[in-house]
């Protein structure tokens, strides 16, 4: 029963020491894509440990689990993970497991619910504010204008995503602003950011003792503004898209000395108008495949003792 406990001991160190170590860092504003890939290993690696745990733990309480797990494997296979060993303690862990299991299941899928229905919501005020004309279709429109005296931009995603923008905001933005704009939005709703928003806010709403899911939601709503700022500045400039940004938030006291639940916005338009400081293609690429290895550990250590019974 080493081999749970091993896991389980494996788990909470990078639940603890993944968050510091990445907050230390001074890569991440640098290379927000490279960041969000990392967290997103070190997540990984820390739900696969206690996946791993609670399986093995479930073996060796429970010999009809076992017989599944370990199926026609050799007997010695099954020797070397000590399973016999584990006790109540075994059956108590893969319990405690499955129910945050269970829990994080259910937290998540209060999250898309929640979300869709915020999506219809807002689809549904904006049918309000910006009706069809007598005889006007629906039509797959990725641009909707509302009159409104706020300026304000935001993507509604969906099935038919939309880019929704008020009058005041097309009177604030000039020349190629709108388009920096709605490429920010749409690089948004290329990588998906909504699913990890969705994800990490379950995570830490289902745990939110556990210092790597915490830290994990509030880098992912940083983050990924800062990549779309980067695929937006990347076809119309750093800064057109930095003016953008303060046109857009300039009336919400965001650039004021007390905070504002906007106050990120000052470091993304400061981080914009200074010279791109990227770390190098090898550096980039050896981060990459540092991250990506961090969910292999749990497999090894996991498969390892079985792996040397056979050798």
């Amino acid at each position: 029963m080493m081999v749970p406990a091993a896991l389980l001991l494996l788990g909470a160190l990078a639940a603890v020491v993944a968050p510091r170590l990445l907050a230390r860092a001074d890569w991440p504003d640098r290379e927000p894509v490279v960041a969000l890939w990392v967290w997103q290993c070190v997540v990984a690696a820390v739900l696969l440990c206690c996946a791993l745990s609670m399986t093995l733990s479930a073996a060796a309480a429970w010999m009809a689990v076992r017989g599944h797990v370990f199926g026609s494997a050799p007997r010695s296979v099954v020797d070397a993970y000590a399973l016999s060993t584990g006790g109540t303690w075994a059956a108590t862990t893969a319990v405690a497991l499955a129910c945050g299991g269970a829990w994080t299941a259910a937290m998540l899928a209060r999250e898309v619910v929640r979300a869709r229905a915020r999506r219809r919501q807002r689809r549904a005020e904006l049918l309000v504010r910006a009706p069809l004309l007598p005889g006007e279709e629906p039509g797959p429109d990725r641009l909707v204008v509302l009159e409104g005296e706020r300026p304000d931009a935001w993507w509604l995603p969906g099935a038919a995503p939309q880019l929704v923008i008020t009058t005041a905001a097309l009177r604030r933005l000039k020349g190629r602003q709108l388009d920096a704009v709605l490429a920010h939005e749409q690089g948004h709703a290329r990588a998906r950011h909504d699913w990890l928003l969705h994800c990490s806010a379950a995570l830490a709403t289902g745990f939110p003792q556990v210092p790597v899911f915490a830290a994990f939601r509030g880098e992912m709503h940083r983050l990924v503004e800062l990549a779309a700022d980067d695929m937006a500045s990347r076809r119309f400039g750093r800064l057109t898209i930095a003016l953008a940004l303060v046109e857009l938030n300039e009336d919400r006291g965001v650039f004021g000395p007390c905070p504002t639940p906007g106050a990120h916005v000052p470091q993304r338009v400061h981080r914009l108008l200074t010279p791109p400081d990227r770390l190098t293609a090898a550096r980039r690429l050896r981060l990459t495949a540092a991250a990506a290895l961090v969910p292999v550990i749990p497999l090894l250590v996991a498969f390892v003792p079985g792996l040397r019974a056979l050798g």
